[in-house]
């Protein structure tokens, strides 16, 4: 992972805003974004990794993040943010023309494609499996040569 003044600042606002979530594996939540922020190959990206799950799982807001960092993370932020009303392909097609945003999610769905964190009854659910297929279809439409 990429260590400055940004990302630690955005490492510290995801563990607090995360304080207290664990994942369907029983972890601390925490652990997720540290996950993905580690994949990363620039600061700005890996802010955004850092806070990828902050807007939409917790009580933050980017207005409120838009104070700490700058444009190009919450731009990108606002970007991974998904709005359950919209459709979760259309999120992942509009995602796919940020180079950011498409490197954050692709490290997000790798990680959530891991059945190693669940539970073995989970891992062998339908409900895991409709998931994961879901997953891998959101991949195929990140890396797709038409982006």
């Amino acid at each position: 992972m990429i260590y400055t003044e940004m990302t630690v600042r955005a490492a510290r606002i995801a563990e607090q805003a995360h304080h207290g979530q664990f994942d369907k594996g029983g972890m601390p939540y925490i652990l997720h974004p540290l996950t993905v922020a580690a994949e990363m190959q620039d600061e700005i990206t890996t802010a955004a990794a850092l806070l990828h799950d902050v807007a939409e799982d917790t009580a933050v807001t980017i207005e409120m993040l838009e104070a700490e960092f700058p444009p190009e993370v919450t731009e990108t932020l606002r970007l991974l943010t998904h709005d359950p009303a919209e459709d979760y392909f259309d999120y992942v097609r509009r995602i796919r023309s940020d180079p950011r945003a498409r490197a954050v999610k692709l490290a997000d769905l790798r990680h959530n494609m891991d059945i190693r964190r669940l539970p073995p009854e989970a891992a062998a659910s339908e409900r895991t499996a409709a998931r994961l297929e879901k997953y891998r279809r959101a991949v195929r439409l990140l890396t797709e040569d038409s982006c």
